[in-house]
């Protein structure tokens, strides 16, 4: 029942330019996916990123994606995919090109909005049998109204919640490593 970085990918939904800084506690959301970014790079998870529809919302946060790019996984390594579909799940088979590539299970989700396409995702990766890890502190509506509720349903659908510093070590699973010495000093 243990988040594992060797079974683990990070999946951050639409945290996008136009779209974030109509949400609740914008900055805070994106300084925590970069912290899990952060993470995922020093731990080789691999970090998946979606956009939607970015001609109108922009592209994603750029400070998130400048940290992607470290982990090899960005625009180029094509682990960021433009999506119409409200979940990430049937974007061209996206999801399940990752799984196949990797063999990773347990899904880490981060982003927004909370309610519609974070949980849309949610939902159908339970839905094929995924273990998803729904980090609360990382994802955000333009309500919190939405984002309570959203995370109650997944929650009730099999979404195990978390925060950003569980993910961490529960991914490190010991104290005293190098990696644990540089993950533990990003925690304010």
């Amino acid at each position: 029942m243990l988040m594992d970085a060797t079974r683990a990918s990070l999946l951050i939904i639409d945290v996008q330019e136009k779209l974030y800084p109509a949400c609740q506690e914008p900055d805070q959301t994106v300084a925590n996916c970069c912290f899990l970014v952060k993470c995922a790079n020093r731990l080789g998870v691999p970090v998946l990123v979606t956009e939607q529809y970015p001609k109108g919302l922009g592209h994603t946060a750029p400070e998130i994606l400048e940290l992607v790019a470290q982990n090899g996984d960005g625009p180029e390594g094509g682990n960021v995919i433009s999506k119409v579909a409200f979940s990430a799940v049937p974007a061209d088979g996206f999801i399940d090109k990752i799984e196949e590539n990797t063999g990773r299970d347990q899904v880490v989700v981060v982003g927004m909005e909370t309610h519609v396409c974070v949980l849309q995702t949610v939902m159908e990766l339970i839905e094929r049998g995924r273990e998803v890890y729904l980090v609360a502190d990382a994802v955000t509506s333009r309500s919190m109204h939405d984002k309570i509720f959203a995370i109650e349903r997944m929650r009730d659908a099999g979404a195990k919640i978390v925060t950003r510093e569980s993910v961490m070590f529960e991914w490190l699973r010991v104290a005293g490593t190098p990696e644990f010495k540089e993950l533990s000093a990003l925690i304010k």
